[in-house]
């Protein structure tokens, strides 16, 4: 496994944006949220327990998931939610790992919204978050989702405070300005680490 950046931040903070400037730098991306959703593909083990726990109406007529009734059930019952991260966590984080062991870039980026949340900075060597106002993060994940603040703001309540995430980093990177302004802070960042990887 080679060394491994988990990148985090909060919703509408750039983490995408970001760790596409990376990727362009031929840096390898291990995205969390992509293989949180390939535990639950159609047909897969852990999609028939969810169905057999909630119901055949957790289920759309195709056969996927139902993602927005998962939410608002989860949302509401925190022991509902308990039960569903005991069953995808493990399976998700056994994902990673293996996907991490098989990466041959110079480092590898671990990408998750809730890298923190989930203790998955315990598989990285160094955390960077990507930090940003919190009026910022909620106009441009409001434009981006399509969602009203009230939505993004309960995402946020759900996340870790910005002070705590902002405490738990080894490195910031602050995303008030323009995407220019965050490639040119990423490229910077990207050459500094390099160096100390060196």
């Amino acid at each position: 496994m080679t060394f491994t950046l988990g990148v985090t931040g909060g919703i509408g903070s750039g983490k995408t944006a970001a760790t596409d400037q990376f990727a362009s730098h031929g840096v390898q991306v291990i995205d969390a949220d992509v293989i949180a959703h390939q535990a639950v593909d159609i047909g897969s083990p852990a999609l028939l327990k969810i169905s057999d726990h909630f119901g055949k109406n957790i289920l759309l007529s195709t056969g996927a998931l139902n993602r927005p009734l998962l939410r608002e059930i989860i949302f509401k019952n925190t022991q509902e939610k308990q039960w569903l991260e005991n069953l995808l966590h493990p399976l998700i984080r056994k994902e990673i790992t293996a996907a991490l062991n098989k990466t041959t870039s110079t480092y590898t980026i671990l990408s998750a919204p809730l890298l923190l949340e989930n203790n998955l900075q315990s598989i990285t060597d160094r955390v960077l978050v990507i930090d940003c106002d919190e009026e910022l993060q909620i106009e441009r994940a409001s434009k981006r989702d399509n969602n009203s603040s009230d939505i993004i703001k309960s995402i946020m309540k759900q996340q870790l405070s910005r002070n705590d995430r902002i405490k738990k980093a080894d490195d910031i990177i602050t995303n008030n300005g323009t995407l220019p302004d965050l490639q040119k802070a990423v490229d910077n960042y990207h050459f500094k680490l390099l160096e100390t990887i060196a």
